[in-house]
């Protein structure tokens, strides 16, 4: 029997699974709801206020999540819950999506370069290096999303300021040491307004290079309040 022939199908079969992962990706909305479940597992109604779409929309494309075994869902009550099918398959999955992105798309390198790295010359603090600073107690980490997502899971010690109460908590935050701010995830912005405006206000400021979801994904501690 012709080898070629005999391995045909089933590699046939894997790739058209692959296809419909990667099908279930191909919409913005799709991939902002991930980013969202990777925070911690959500109802239907909580995904639709926070991506701005309907609760028919959300569901939809919560379906086709599911479908490519991105997602599962659970009942609670009268409520649909749903979570990542893997935290860290599906995190890694989107990190390397971003990486091909960034170094294959200009509009996304364009993006990045005229937001990011224009609003942030210093380079990010990476996560290994972040562990060492925690343990050695030469950080304050500052995690700037909404009170619930630090709820559900946060860098150890971290503190919660989410970014809209920044300002007029300024006197929390020691100003004799370096603070690291993170938040959802690579492409968040609330980190680097954060940092934004630490300096401007005169504090040390940098940000993780990435966020929660890559930190945990990546196999580091992690508290719940």
């Amino acid at each position: 029997m012709d080898k070629n022939l005999s391995s045909f199908k089933p590699k046939h079969a894997i790739f058209e699974s692959l296809a419909e992962v990667a099908s279930a990706l191909a919409h913005p909305n799709r991939i902002d709801l991930l980013e969202h479940l990777a925070q911690g597992t959500r109802s239907v109604e909580d995904l639709s206020e926070r991506s701005g779409m309907t609760f028919a929309n959300t569901s939809r494309h919560l379906q086709i999540l599911r479908r490519a075994r991105l997602v599962e869902p659970t009942r609670q009550g009268k409520h649909i819950l749903y979570s990542l099918a893997s935290d860290t398959e599906v995190v890694t999955l989107l990190k390397a999506l971003g990486r091909v992105g960034e170094r294959n798309i200009a509009e996304v390198g364009r993006v990045m370069d005229d937001y990011f790295r224009s609003r942030d010359s210093l380079e990010p603090v990476a996560r290994e290096d972040l562990v060492s600073r925690i343990a050695d107690g030469l950080v304050t980490v500052l995690d700037v999303r909404p009170a619930d997502e630090f709820a559900m899971g946060h860098l150890p010690g971290a503190r919660n300021v989410p970014l809209d109460e920044l300002d007029q908590r300024l006197g929390e935050l020691p100003q004799d040491q370096e603070i690291v701010a993170y938040c959802r995830g690579p492409y968040c912005v609330f980190a680097v307004e954060a940092v934004t405006e630490l300096r401007a206000k005169g504090f040390k400021a940098r940000r993780l290079e990435d966020g929660f979801p890559e930190w945990k994904a990546a196999g580091h501690a992690v508290e719940t309040s």
